[in-house]
């Protein structure tokens, strides 16, 4: 069984191509912007042009336009190969990542959010969420952080704030999406933002 996995949901973007579980190829850049314009091709670029069985794509939070270029290539070529389309949050890939690095350790992940606020989320030692996602203000990310181990685009600020944990600077990488526990799988994927919009409807006319 063959999986596509698309990542374009932060500053990064990648896309990795797994046969059977074992990583076959994949390639990660550090965008910042411009992930319509190269996520299509990156994904062409593989063997097959990609063509899997299912795909998973990192549904945020991070980035909106980020979120939405993934989940809108995911579901497309789901139509069009007739593949599986399941979901992951990014926060969950990077605490996965960082518990390869740090095995069997509580790990608070830092990322960049939107507005000068940082997505913040603690995972336990066996690689389960102690708490749902929150957007929060630094000095608010500092307080609720107490893990020996922060990961992330902000886990080196959340470090020198605090003074007292071991920073892992990482963002997400579809390469290791093999890393990931099959319970922060999403059968269903729709895109995390994980902060309410900015934007209002306006109230209806009395």
């Amino acid at each position: 069984m063959r999986r596509l996995v698309i990542d374009s949901a932060t500053e990064a973007c990648s896309v990795a191509l797994f046969e059977d579980g074992e990583l076959v190829v994949g390639e990660c850049l550090t965008l910042g912007r411009g992930h319509a314009e190269r996520l299509v091709p990156m994904i062409a670029a593989l063997p097959g042009k990609g063509r899997a069985d299912v795909i998973a794509v990192d549904i945020g939070p991070g980035s909106f336009t980020g979120i939405r270029v993934g989940l809108a290539a995911a579901r497309a070529l789901g139509l069009a190969w007739n593949a599986r389309v399941e979901g992951y949050e990014s926060l969950g890939l990077i605490a996965a990542m960082a518990r390869d690095q740090h095995p069997d350790t509580a790990i608070d992940v830092c990322m960049t959010g939107g507005h000068g606020e940082w997505f913040f989320q603690p995972y336990a030692a066996d690689g389960e969420p102690l708490a749902t996602v929150v957007s929060l203000h630094p000095d608010e990310a500092c307080k609720r952080s107490i893990a020996a181990v922060v990961a992330g685009s902000q886990a080196q600020a959340l470090a020198e704030r605090r003074g007292n944990a071991v920073a892992l600077d990482l963002w997400p990488d579809a390469r290791d999406y093999a890393l990931l526990p099959v319970t922060r799988l999403i059968a269903e994927p729709r895109p995390s933002y994980g902060r309410a919009p900015d934007a209002r409807l306006p109230l209806a006319a009395a």
